[in-house]
């Protein structure tokens, strides 16, 4: 759990309802798993609370805290102040620009592209955009995920806009793609900007972590089978950030 100023998260958020709320400490000590509401807390005690973690933590309590514990609402405030996840990952592909735009903004043709999707449907298209449904092959508890994104490519920047829209364990998720020729190939970029539910089963740190050891993995995948269909005989691959 978060610490502040030696104290945990749980006991900061304590302090704050027996000073600015009126909560009895004794009752919270005995239950600890009681409820807001519970502890008799009413709406105006949470209105204080929702205003002093907006002050000291920037994060906002939702109404459904009451009837959370205290320890709970620590968690969601310790989720919530997580800093935003960001990523960005490239790779230069040894491949004309036109046949790394067209196999790459293919939505329809990416489950052959990279490894993790089983299908692609198209939903709807309105002028450049697309909306899709993406679903993954199972994992390992045979769970097949599956959400709806949409894109916009657009050829002559060299730049393609992409979010969830069932955003499923994201509150957001945002990516944007650029195509920029260089002496080797294309090197194509990714860039994701999102940020993890509270009730999400990991925060914005470990979704980073798990986004950007895939992405390395997709993309070397799709520079492989793409160079394959440019004719380039296999070399060594390299990914990674700004400086790959």
């Amino acid at each position: 759990m978060t610490v502040t100023d030696g104290r945990s998260l749980t006991d900061e958020i304590t302090a704050i309802l027996v000073t600015n709320c009126g909560l009895d400490p004794d009752a919270a000590a005995r239950e600890p798993a009681a409820s807001l509401e519970e502890l008799g807390m009413d709406s105006l005690a949470l209105l204080e609370l929702t205003a002093v973690v907006a002050d000291r933590w920037r994060v906002r309590i939702p109404e459904q805290a009451a009837r959370l514990s205290i320890p709970a609402v620590a968690d969601l405030i310790s989720r919530r102040a997580d800093p935003p996840g960001h990523t960005e990952n490239s790779i230069v592909i040894a491949a004309p620009l036109d046949l790394v735009w067209s196999v790459t903004n293919d939505v329809a043709g990416w489950p052959d592209l990279f490894t993790e999707y089983a299908r692609a449907e198209i939903l709807d298209t309105d002028g450049d955009t697309v909306r899709f449904r993406l679903t993954m092959h199972p994992d390992e508890n045979g769970v097949a995920w599956s959400w709806v994104s949409e894109r916009t490519p657009d050829r002559a920047t060299r730049q393609v806009r992409a979010r969830r829209v069932e955003t499923g364990p994201f509150e957001y998720m945002r990516i944007h793609w650029t195509y920029t020729e260089e002496p080797d190939g294309v090197r194509m970029t990714w860039v994701q900007d999102f940020a993890m539910k509270p009730t999400a089963p990991v925060d914005n740190a470990g979704m980073t972590e798990r986004i950007n050891t895939n992405s390395q993995v997709q993309l070397a995948v799709i520079k492989e089978r793409i160079e394959r269909l440019a004719g380039v005989q296999p070399a060594a691959v390299a990914t990674g950030g700004d400086d790959a």
